[in-house]
């Protein structure tokens, strides 16, 4: 029975995780942490910590075999405004649980999620050694924990594994909302109003769906071959345009075209599609669900994978 602990069990993916693993993979046991008094959808295996308290953070049990790190503040322009909160919740919250874990002497494989925005956009498909470049403080936050991560693992033999998401869309949680992209568009859309993109919205990005992510996510966190390393997790390719075209269609809205204001030019990132080769290499990829299945069965999807 493999053990994992679960820290930001309330996050749009850790409630996505926690529902996959309750239903798909019986056969673990759960540990549930975070800054909460409770966890949202009623899990009883679940403890409130404090994680910028190395004290509390030793609570969580880390003789288990993997612990997925989903606590983490996103945000863009905002990160410059709050620059303290970003940092403490992004970085000082993993290098606490990497200190806890190293005063454990734990065997366990952190799974730390990061994120498109530290690619330089570009026409094609990504590899991870692709150029680098961080125009918001959430960037270069979750590109600092992906070293913090293999300067541990270098120097005191952490185990660890980073997944990059591009753009997840769905839910298997009622009320689980990622606040993404997609949901963006699905919220506008819903209330009957216009669809809004800046500039034409021909930039592209790579589409996960979140049952699919989450067994991708689960069955890397449990590969023997995925550890000390990094790997994108990979999907479609779709502009916002087209994104935006499917969803005004099922709802009957419009779709407005409007200038970018100054700021979000300026942290605009273009197109970032990932390339997914790597981790195919390493476990068996399935994408079970397609955008545009997805748009047209949006009220009537059921929860499963």
């Amino acid at each position: 029975m493999k053990k994992i602990a679960i820290v930001g069990a309330n996050s749009y993916i850790a409630r996505n995780i926690i529902y996959t693993i309750n239903n798909m993979y019986k056969e673990c046991e759960l540990y549930l942490y975070g800054q909460a008094d409770a966890q949202i959808d009623g899990q009883s295996t679940y403890t409130s910590i404090n994680i910028l308290d190395l004290e509390s953070v030793k609570q969580i049990n880390f003789e288990c075999d993997i612990i997925f790190m989903f606590i983490g503040k996103t945000g863009t322009i905002n990160g410059f405004d709050n620059f303290d909160t970003f940092i403490d919740i992004n970085e000082r919250a993993l290098l606490n649980l990497l200190n806890a874990y190293r005063s454990a002497k734990s065997k366990a494989k952190i799974v730390f999620p990061s994120t498109r925005l530290v690619y330089k956009g570009k026409t094609g498909p990504q590899k991870e050694d692709a150029e680098k470049e961080f125009k918001t403080i959430y960037a270069i936050n979750k590109y600092a924990c992906e070293n913090y991560l293999e300067q541990y693992h270098n120097i005191f033999n952490v185990q660890y594994c980073i997944f990059r998401i591009c753009i997840p869309y769905g839910t298997l949680v009622l009320g689980a909302s990622s606040y993404g992209t997609a949901e963006f568009m699905l919220n506008k859309a819903k209330k009957g109003e216009n669809i809004s993109l800046y500039g034409d919205g021909m930039v592209r990005r790579t589409l996960t769906y979140i049952g699919d992510l989450c067994r991708i996510l689960i069955d890397g966190a449990m590969s023997e071959k995925c550890v000390n390393d990094v790997f994108n997790i990979g999907g479609e390719n779709y502009s916002l345009k087209e994104m935006a075209e499917l969803l005004a269609s099922q709802y009957n809205v419009g779709i407005d075209y409007v200038p970018y204001p100054e700021l979000a030019s300026k942290i605009e990132s273009g197109d970032t599609v990932f390339d997914d080769e790597k981790l195919k290499n390493y476990c068996q990829l399935e994408y079970r669900m397609n955008f545009k299945n997805w748009c047209s069965n949006i009220d009537t999807v059921s929860k499963t994978q």
